[in-house]
């Protein structure tokens, strides 16, 4: 089954990639490596999530936060890929970066929310290693950032 096919079925739609938001480009191919820098929960052009996991963020508006990151990564993987989602070898690595209050300990759990949306589009190359780090503070007070190293034909 093709990437997109498994997009349709799964009723996923990919987003128009995030443009960067400062001096930085939002993907380096080297070689057969894609290294998709830190997205953020935007959509539609807005933040669709902002504040602290604990705080002002419940832990299920993070899980949706950290799935739109992986949605915005996959644009720009596809992006990168000239359209064509099948040239994807393999999810090598997620960094995932939560901004939670003092205490959260559930980073893995709203990381999870991306990398089981990528095994649900890329089946069993969508298996990726990772981190899931806490952090004090994100830019533009998103609750996750998530970046990608991707291997690509």
């Amino acid at each position: 089954m093709s990437v997109e096919d498994r997009l349709q079925d799964l009723g996923i739609v990919i987003p128009t990639p995030v443009a960067p938001l400062a001096n930085y480009v939002p993907f380096v191919r080297t070689g057969n490596l894609l290294s998709i820098s830190g997205q953020i929960p935007m959509q539609d052009g807005k933040l669709a999530y902002e504040g602290k996991v604990g705080d002002t963020v419940s832990l299920e508006d993070a899980l949706g936060a950290a799935r739109l990151c992986a949605l915005n990564i996959v644009a720009q993987i596809k992006t990168a890929c000239d359209g064509d989602l099948n040239r994807v070898k393999r999810v090598v690595k997620l960094g995932g970066f939560v901004n939670g209050v003092d205490g959260f300990g559930d980073q893995p759990k709203v990381i999870n929310a991306a990398s089981d949306l990528m095994v649900a589009i890329f089946g069993d190359i969508g298996r990726h290693s990772r981190s899931a780090v806490g952090v004090n503070g994100l830019p533009l007070n998103v609750p996750v950032e998530i970046d990608a190293l991707i291997e690509i034909e």
